[in-house]
C-alpha cells in the first residue's frame, strides 16, 4: 500500500497563508477528490502533495519527499497540472510516450514494457484513433486527455491531477472520472482536484472539503456533501438526485447572505 501523508502543512505564499496547519494521510485504492471554492488552497495543497513546494511536512510511504532525487519522484508520482500545455509539434502517441521518460525511454528507444504503457493510456484516454495526430492540431479537450494519458504512462503509484476534466465535453468528463477511479481502485493512490460537485459525488471514495486554506470535512461523499456544509462553504442551496444506488449533489442556487 502506497501512503501520501501531510503533518502540519502550512504555506505562505508572496506573504500571505495558503494552507494553515494541514493533516492528511493518503492511501492507495480509493478516488480522493479535493473540492473547495475559488482560494481554498486547493491547488496550493496538491502542488505540496506532489513535492513541488519546498517542505519538510509531506511523506511518501514515510519518506521525505525533499530526499527524493528528481527522477526517483518522477518515478513514484504522476502529476497533471492544470495549466499543462502541448507546444511541440508531436505525434499524440509521441507526446504520451514522454511519460516514460523517468524510466529511462527516450522517443527513439521505447522497450517493449513502454509501448505496452503507452497503448494503454491511450486505451485509457480514448485516444487511439488520434494517435497519429500532431497534437497542436487537436482541441483543447482532446490535448487534455493527452496529457492525462501522458501522465498515466508513468505508470506512478501516486497520480495527481488538478481539475483534469475542466476542458472536457460531458462523455470525456464521465470517461476520465471512470478512469481516475479504475486507477485508484487498482491501488494506485489517486487525487484529484475538482470543482464539479456532481462528478464527485458520483466518482470519489474520499472527498476532502476545503475552506480558507484548511480542511472543513474530510470522508466519503455522503457525510461531506451535505446541504448544511456545502451551505457554509460555497454558499449555495443544493438539490440531490440518486439513480442505481449513487447519490449526485447539484448546486442550485446561490444563499442570500
Amino acid at each position: 500500500m502506497t501512503e501520501l501523508a501531510a503533518q502540519r502543512l502550512s504555506i505562505s505564499l508572496g506573504g500571505r497563508p495558503v494552507l494553515t496547519e494541514i493533516d492528511l494521510t493518503a492511501q492507495s485504492g480509493a478516488l480522493i477528490c479535493i473540492l473547495g471554492p475559488n482560494g481554498a488552497g486547493k491547488s496550493t495543497l496538491l502542488r505540496a502533495l506532489a513535492g513541488l513546494l519546498k517542505t519538510r511536512c509531506v511523506t511518501l510511504d514515510g519518506r521525505d519527499l525533499r530526499g527524493l532525487s528528481p527522477k526517483e519522484r518522477a518515478r513514484a508520482i504522476g502529476w497533471l497540472p492544470q495549466t499543462g500545455q502541448a507546444v511541440w509539434p508531436l505525434p499524440v502517441r509521441s507526446v504520451v510516450a514522454l511519460g516514460r521518460m523517468p524510466h529511462g525511454a527516450t522517443l527513439d528507444n521505447l522497450t517493449a514494457r513502454d509501448d505496452d504503457a503507452i497503448a494503454a493510456a491511450l486505451a485509457a484516454c480514448d485516444l487511439e484513433a488520434l494517435a497519429a495526430r500532431d497534437i497542436t492540431t487537436l482541441s483543447g479537450g482532446e490535448r487534455a486527455r493527452a496529457l492525462l494519458a501522458r501522465t498515466l504512462a508513468v505508470e506512478a503509484p501516486v497520480l495527481l491531477a488538478d481539475e483534469p476534466v475542466s476542458a472536457l465535453d460531458p462523455r470525456h468528463q464521465l470517461s476520465v472520472m471512470e478512469t481516475l477511479r479504475a486507477q485508484a481502485h487498482a491501488n494506485r493512490l489517486v487525487i484529484v482536484v475538482l470543482h464539479d460537485l456532481a462528478l464527485a459525488a458520483r466518482f470519489a471514495d474520499r472527498i476532502i472539503l476545503m475552506q480558507s486554506g484548511r480542511i472543513a470535512a474530510d470522508g466519503p461523499a455522503d457525510t461531506v456533501l451535505t446541504a448544511e456544509q456545502l451551505g457554509a462553504v460555497f454558499g449555495v442551496e443544493i438539490v440531490t438526485v440518486e439513480r442505481d444506488g449513487t447519490r449526485a449533489v447539484l448546486p442550485w442556487a446561490a444563499r442570500q447572505s
